[in-house]
């Protein structure tokens, strides 16, 4: 498993060199100046030449790039034009918030779906079934630029229970938890039936059953292991969508976090913080998949991770 280890954290850096060679260029490609933006279009432009000369835009645009990326061998992300301090300062400020809303959101969907996936499979057909899965079905087409105002006028303004908007404690993550969490709670829902619904087919299910043990003890004991295999793997793969999804969630709540920075950079041309965001999110998104790799093989003992899955 070590070698298995070292073999996908090898390929993160190729993985992550063309997301970030990717968002350079489509950067620059954008319309805009982020000189105009920071001077406004009535500076002078000597002034405009200066500052544009000191925030190294006037380079070729390919020697700006070897310099991005040779700033990125030293974890040197490059200087905010907009915030006026170094990347990784801003990013370290913003990560808590966006993995706080993040977790919350997983944990919020993990508590309603696995249940709710469970007792759908248990009880197939049932109106429980029925109605668990048209709720799945609106989660899943509700986005979460609808969801979020719709929550805050409902919770906030009509049943005043919670903050509008802001990181003050508790209370004012519910709302964005919520919102962030419901589109993956429906889709957690859906895969955890199917999941369940397949194992239940199984002999050994069948076998157990016939011993007359209770349906609980069937359903925690021989049912769920197999099927956390694929719960794993959607719960994985959808962290990284639970966090572009905090891009607009955080934008909806003014939810400090590196989704409204992320947004903020855009609008103000500022290269360096958009790359390093992308950056951020995309270590964070391939190192949650190898950790959810590693899981399997502590739900279900017969994964091995030899050389024939490198």
């Amino acid at each position: 498993m070590v070698g298995y280890v070292f073999r996908r954290l090898a390929l993160l850096v190729p993985t992550v060199l063309g997301v970030v060679t990717l968002v350079f260029f489509f950067l620059h490609f954008i319309p805009g100046d982020p000189v105009e933006v920071m001077l406004g279009e009535t500076a002078q432009v000597v002034d405009k030449e200066n500052l544009r000369h000191s925030l190294g835009l006037d380079k070729p645009l390919s020697e700006q790039y070897v310099s991005f990326i040779g700033g990125l061998t030293h974890a040197d992300l490059g200087q905010s034009f907009f915030f006026h301090e170094p990347v990784s300062n801003v990013i370290a400020k913003r990560l808590p918030a966006t993995l706080e809303l993040a977790l919350a959101a997983m944990a919020v969907a993990i508590l309603l779906a696995i249940p709710a996936g469970i007792i759908a499979a248990a009880k197939q057909y049932s109106a429980f079934d029925s109605t668990a899965m048209f709720l799945a079905m609106l989660g899943v087409a509700m986005p979460h630029f609808w969801m979020g105002p719709l929550l805050i006028w409902l919770f906030s303004l009509k049943l005043p229970l919670f903050p509008v908007s802001g990181r003050e404690g508790l209370a004012s993550l519910v709302l964005p938890a919520i919102t962030l969490g419901s589109g993956f709670a429906a889709i957690l829902s859906r895969m955890t039936r199917s999941a369940v619904l397949e194992v239940l087919g199984q002999d050994f299910v069948m076998a157990a059953r016939a011993k007359g043990l209770p349906e609980w003890k069937v359903m925690m004991r021989h049912v769920m292991k197999p099927a956390l295999i694929p719960i794993l793997t959607i719960i994985g793969l959808q962290f990284g969508a639970v966090l572009s999804g905090a891009i607009i969630t955080e934008n909806v709540f003014a939810w400090p976090g590196l989704g409204t920075l992320f947004v903020e950079a855009i609008q103000s041309r500022d290269y360096p913080s958009v790359q390093g965001c992308v950056l951020v999110i995309s270590i964070i998104y391939i190192l949650t998949n190898l950790i959810t790799d590693l899981a399997y093989a502590l739900v279900d003992p017969r994964v091995r991770y030899g050389k024939a899955q490198a």
